[in-house]
């Protein structure tokens, strides 16, 4: 006989609480604000100090709602923000005395307001203008007083605005500065009547240490704090959802547009990337989209060497007679295009079809070469897949960070200002960075390492990790191999030479690579500081080693994430934009994938691997590369070596230039193209977290400009290949039908905030890769001693400093679009950072222009004095044309991806 057992239902119950004598539902952690916005809307208790992207705080009061705990009991008044709900709870949210309170409340705070809502430039987006009317003030019973910040606009600055007369003290300008970009710059001063916002130490905005994020102007609920734009004013505009061009965290933007101009931009808060935030860039850099230097038409240079305007027809028929002349006399190899990850997904993809069935070349390449192309191979090679391992979401998760090579508060700035928060918690921080950022200074710790020694200080971490046993022999056993081979290798290094090359203690090394084996979860970024070195590709395959060592793979808050230099630097990789690798990263030197390729295009694609961008230069030179399509890529001032870029460009017999500006390229080009701006077109980009996101159009290109992809399917369906009118629908579409990872993508069902690939067939996305298993099946250890660059070898005892270079957050690589907004009015040059020391010797001081010369060439530069990097090595910028920085840069590049070696240039200096 079996005996029979009473089994407990141990399933969780759920917990209620009233809401104006009806029961709902509650979840565990909730305030009494949340819970009734769950139900009842976010404006059904009225607030003035609450915002959704902020903590709690409880200042102003007008959330005030009655708790008690029986019907008729006792009740209390409290702060429903800050007031966690409770099981059986009683609220009254509308009960006469909190009606009394909440009107009494704005009664006075009016008092201290000036009553100008007519001419006021947020008037019917006002807060406390809602509030008053939602609590029912038809009149304020209290005398007027003097307004106790009666005082001057504070319009010193290009985008930021005060007028303290307007303001309630609710302190969310301040909160959004502490909360949300981690600046610290306002602040309150003053108690009682007194107490007023400053900036700084009681500046103006220009005085003061604002990154103009605009934080604060979104999240201030009158005009006390706005912008230029009067970004919260209400004028019938419509607004429009994009995705911003500037970097690649992919910020999602509201446009505010009204017959065809664009009036401001906002940051949507229910947005997944940026929650409300973005940087000045997205903000308010946008001017240049209409700016009177934009490319207005397509220009054809005569035989006299001058650029003449064209029509279309006109230019399509020269291009298509041009390009079918030298392919059929030197072969489509003479022929090759190089792409820009400022264009769309779609755009990219349709570049690299061009050359591949319409040209029938693999010599495509795109500006990646020039920044993240190690990335991309190494982590291929470790993992199996190039892209971000996991989401910037998991930082919420993670209890340890490594930023490696990177500034993000200057180039990713949203990131940026999450990863600050992080370390100035005192959270585990690892920096290892030549240069003392931001981040550095708040780390827990700094590894100072001479640049090009990435190699070296992470074989020592990897070396204390492996001898003192903290590795996860787990994880290593079971998703891993090659792992003796690369532990044998580990243990005889020599770690006298690493520390001496590297100039890192070997004890803070070991501290560092305790701190990270030890952590239950770490993430790592890295950034250019990484990629662009002789031994880029092999610093990220020892990134891999290092989370792999660790366990730090296929779960939430760790991984390896790559901080994107540009906003579709993921996307144009994706679509195919390599010369080794088509659309989806199918080898088409396979016979099956040429075949796949050949079939889903309509014409034989060709299998050999074709040119990256250094071939391209030397195949010029040489005379074998007679023709060059370039979209969106500003060579000339971007790659390294400029002369030898010159000379390469030069060499063509016709170099075709789409751009949005008359950039420095597009100076030698026969023929100019007017592309559009992202504001100006619709297609997807693709963010560092594998987020595919819409851009929407937002006005219409410029006078006689068109979409890149436009352009690209007129200059197809010119030369003879069928290929649909563009839209982005249609595009994705045939997309998916090549990429795996795209299978499930549709233009109606990536929503308003996108989805992270690979994306299945059934539309379901994925947020951590390599949960499993890699991509490759297993993952594989890779061991790289450390080698010098040639750079070093050859130049450093006739240049004795080591020039690196970095960005500033107000500019964008070579600045074609920033200069020509408010952001040139913040930085105005290019400056050389050098220690202080270093200056003394060469009688330098601050500001003093400094002659640098390398083996390449010599320019002139104003000199800034600091400590942030260390003596021997100086770092400056690359934003304004006119410094011409690459003039200096080597021809150096990583040893197997072809990435330039931007950050280790031996240098001279003296002053000028």
């Amino acid at each position: 006989m079996k005996t029979s057992y009473l089994i407990p239902d141990i399933t969780p119950k759920a917990k209620y609480a009233s809401i104006n004598g009806q029961n709902y539902e509650l979840k565990a952690g909730e305030s009494i604000l949340t819970f009734v916005k769950r139900h009842f809307g976010k404006d059904y208790i009225p607030t003035l100090c609450d915002a959704p992207n902020l903590e709690a705080f409880g200042s102003c009061r007008v959330c005030s709602v009655e708790v008690s705990r029986t019907i008729g009991g006792a009740s209390r008044t409290v702060a429903s923000c800050h007031t966690p709900v409770e099981e059986g709870m009683i609220i009254q949210t509308e009960s006469p005395s909190i009606q009394s309170l909440r009107k009494n409340i704005i009664e006075l705070v009016l008092t201290d307001h000036p009553l100008d809502c007519l001419i006021c430039e947020v008037n019917g987006n006002c807060e406390l203008q809602d509030t008053a009317a939602r609590v029912g003030i038809r009149k304020v019973r209290y005398p007027e007083g003097k307004n106790h910040l009666d005082r001057q606009k504070d319009t010193s600055h290009p985008y930021m605005t005060s007028d303290l007369s307007k303001c309630i003290m609710c302190y969310r300008c301040v909160r959004a500065c502490d909360e949300v970009q981690g600046q610290l710059v306002l602040s309150v001063m003053g108690r009682g009547f007194d107490s007023q916002i400053i900036k700084g130490a009681n500046e103006s905005f220009m005085e003061s240490e604002c990154v103009s994020c605009g934080a604060c102007a979104q999240a201030c609920p009158t005009s006390a704090i706005s912008d230029v734009f009067q970004s919260k004013s209400l004028v019938g505009q419509d607004k429009v959802k994009t995705v911003c061009t500037y970097c690649g965290v992919g910020c999602n933007l509201e446009v505010s547009v009204k017959s065809g101009k664009i009036l401001s931009i906002q940051a949507p808060y229910d947005a997944e990337v940026n929650q409300g935030h973005t940087c000045l860039k997205g903000r308010y850099a946008f001017k240049f989209y209409n700016h009177p230097e934009r490319l207005q038409y397509p220009m054809i240079r005569d035989n006299s060497g001058i650029l003449q305007k064209a029509s279309w027809e006109e230019v399509y028929e020269y291009i298509a007679s041009k390009m079918t002349s030298i392919k059929n006399t030197y072969g489509p190899n003479s022929i090759a295009g190089i792409s820009s990850s400022r264009c769309t997904n779609e755009e990219n993809y349709l570049m690299q079809k061009f050359i591949r069935a319409v040209i029938g070349t693999n010599n495509i390449d795109g500006c990646a070469r020039v920044c993240h192309s190690p990335t991309a191979l190494g982590m291929q090679r470790t993992f199996g897949t190039g892209a971000a391992t996991n989401s910037i979401e998991d930082l919420k998760y993670t209890e340890a960070i490594m930023v490696i090579g990177a500034n993000p508060t200057e180039g990713h700035p949203v990131t940026g200002a999450k990863l600050r928060q992080f370390a100035m918690k005192g959270k585990t921080t690892i920096v290892i960075d030549p240069r003392r950022t931001e981040i550095a200074k708040y780390a827990t710790h700094h590894l100072q390492l001479r640049p090009g020694t990435n190699v070296a200080v992470l074989n020592m971490m990897i070396y204390y990790i492996v001898s003192e046993n903290l590795f996860d022999k787990q994880f290593i056993g079971s998703r891993t191999e090659g792992f003796e081979d690369f532990v044998e290798n580990i243990l005889k290094l020599n770690i006298d030479e690493l520390e001496s090359v590297s100039g890192v203690p070997r004890d803070q090394a070991r501290s560092a690579a305790i701190a990270y084996a030890t952590a239950k979860s770490a993430m790592s970024f890295h950034g250019l500081g990484v990629t662009e070195h002789y031994q880029g590709t092999y610093t990220v395959m020892l990134i891999a080693d290092l989370a792999m060592l660790t366990g730090n793979i296929g779960k939430p808050g760790c991984g390896v994430n790559p901080l994107r230099g540009q906003n579709n630097v993921q996307g144009m990789a994706d679509m195919g934009v390599q010369p080794y690798q088509g659309a989806g990263y199918l080898d088409h030197t396979n016979p099956e994938i040429q075949d796949l390729y050949s079939k889903f295009y309509g014409v034989e694609v060709p299998a050999a691997a074709g040119m990256k961008i250094p071939d391209m230069y030397e195949a010029a030179i040489a005379g074998n590369l007679k023709a060059m399509y370039v979209i969106g890529e500003d060579m000339v001032q971007s790659d390294p070596n400029t002369h030898h870029v010159m000379k390469a460009l030069k060499s063509l017999d016709l170099l075709i230039v789409q751009e949005l500006f008359m950039t420095e390229t597009c100076k030698l080009a026969h023929v100019i193209l007017p592309g559009a701006s992202f504001l100006e077109k619709e297609g997807t980009f693709t963010n560092g977290e594998r987020r595919i996101q819409k851009v929407q159009k937002v006005v219409e290109p410029i006078a006689d400009s068109k979409s890149d992809g436009q352009i690209i399917i007129d200059l197809m369906n010119k030369m003879g290949y069928k290929q649909k009118p563009y839209s982005a629908k249609t595009m994705l579409e045939e997309i998916s039908k090549i990429v795996p990872f795209f299978a499930g993508v549709t233009w109606e069902n990536l929503g308003n905030y996108g989805k992270q690939w690979p994306v299945a067939a059934d539309g379901t996305d994925t947020q951590i890769l390599h949960t499993n298993e890699f991509k490759r099946g297993k993952g594989l250890f890779v061991f790289r001693e450390y080698i010098e660059t040639p750079e070093i070898l050859e130049y450093a005892e006739e240049y004795p400093f080591i020039l690196t270079t970095n960005r500033v957050l107000e500019h964008y690589n070579a600045g074609t679009m920033t200069r020509r907004t408010g952001n040139a009015e913040i930085i105005t040059e290019d400056v050389l950072l050098i220690h202080p020391n270093d200056a003394a010797k060469n009688d330098i001081q601050e500001h003093d222009p400094v002659i640098i010369e390398s083996a390449r060439g010599k320019i002139t530069v104003n000199a800034h004095l600091t400590d942030e990097v260390k003596q021997g090595v100086v770092s400056t910028t690359f934003h304004f044309p006119e410094l011409f920085v690459n003039i200096l840069t080597s021809s150096v590049h990583d040893s197997i991806a072809k990435c330039p070696e931007y950050k280790v240039v031996c240098v001279k200096l003296k002053k000028g």
